[in-house]
Order: structure tokens, then sequence, then C-alpha cells
């Protein structure tokens, strides 16, 4: 007998951390309809360095209260064509770094972005959140909370740690 999947419920809005960036406590958007998750940072550029290829880049903005100035460099994993949430199409850097979410660590692709115009620097898109996360929108903050609710795939639900 198949083992039934659990995925966790999280709201529109989620506090998460990024350990490997030191980024903590970010506000992050759950966006269902963008395929892609997006970073906020500026001074986006790539390099090579002994025949690899790197991206360096600033992480947020002068603006932002978690913005600390320091450069940043991670290994390229390519560059993707993406539709903006204005409907235009750029090429984007993409890293591939480790989010924390519910005291949990996942892989994650990041595309690297200019999201000052946005409320949320931290864009988390379905790639991300399939086979992990059920999205209730009139819920946010489930995992600052503590609120660890667990839906299973016939709909069932309850907290974690309940049998």
């Amino acid at each position: 007998m198949a083992k039934e999947r659990v995925k966790l419920l999280i709201g529109r809005k989620e506090k998460v951390d990024f350990p490997k960036l030191k980024l903590y406590g970010i506000n992050a958007k759950i966006d269902t309809g963008a395929y892609t998750s997006a970073i906020h940072c500026d001074s986006i550029r790539a390099v090579r360095k002994g025949g690899e290829r790197f991206v360096r880049f600033r992480l947020l903005d002068p603006s932002h209260p978690a913005y600390d100035g320091r450069e940043i460099r991670k290994p390229l994993l390519g560059r993707r064509k993406v539709k903006s949430s204005f409907g235009q199409t750029e090429y984007r850097y993409i890293i591939k770094t480790f989010v924390e979410i519910f005291g949990k660590t996942h892989e994650i692709e990041l595309s690297l972005c200019d999201r000052s115009g946005m409320e949320h620097p931290i864009l988390l898109g379905r790639k991300f959140i399939q086979d992990k996360f059920v999205v209730d929108v009139s819920r946010f903050d489930m995992s600052s909370k503590k609120k660890a609710i667990e839906v299973k795939e016939n709909g069932a639900s309850r907290r974690r740690g309940q049998t």
C-alpha cells in the first residue's frame, strides 16, 4: 500500500529564513501563479572565475531593515526566461540555496531580481510549493506562529503531533 503524502498548510504570507544567505525572518509572498521563486537584490552581475560561472549580488536594498550591504557570490545555476508580475518577459539569473520554514530546511531555486516596488522581498512560487504545502489564502504567518497543520491527499487535516 502506497504511503499517503502529507503536506503542510501555509498562508498567503509567511516568514522564512535563508541560513546560507544569513537572512532570517524575511516576509515572503506565497504565489501559486508564479512558477519560479524570486528574491529581491541589486548589483546583480555574472562573473567567471577559473572556468566556473558565478553571480554576484547584494540582497535586498538600503531601504530594507535587514539590508547589510554585503556582496554575495554564489554558483550560477543558469539564466531563465521569466514573466514578471507586469507581464513582461525578462531573463534572470538563477541560484540554488536553502530556505527554512516550519523548522525544516528545503532546497530552493531562486531568480535574482529587483522587487523594490513590491511589498514582499521574497516570492515563493509553485515549483517550490508543490508536493510540500497547501496554501490557505485566508491565513498568514503560520510558520512563525508554529501552527503546523498537516493536510493529507484526501483533504483531511490535523495539527502536527496529533494522532
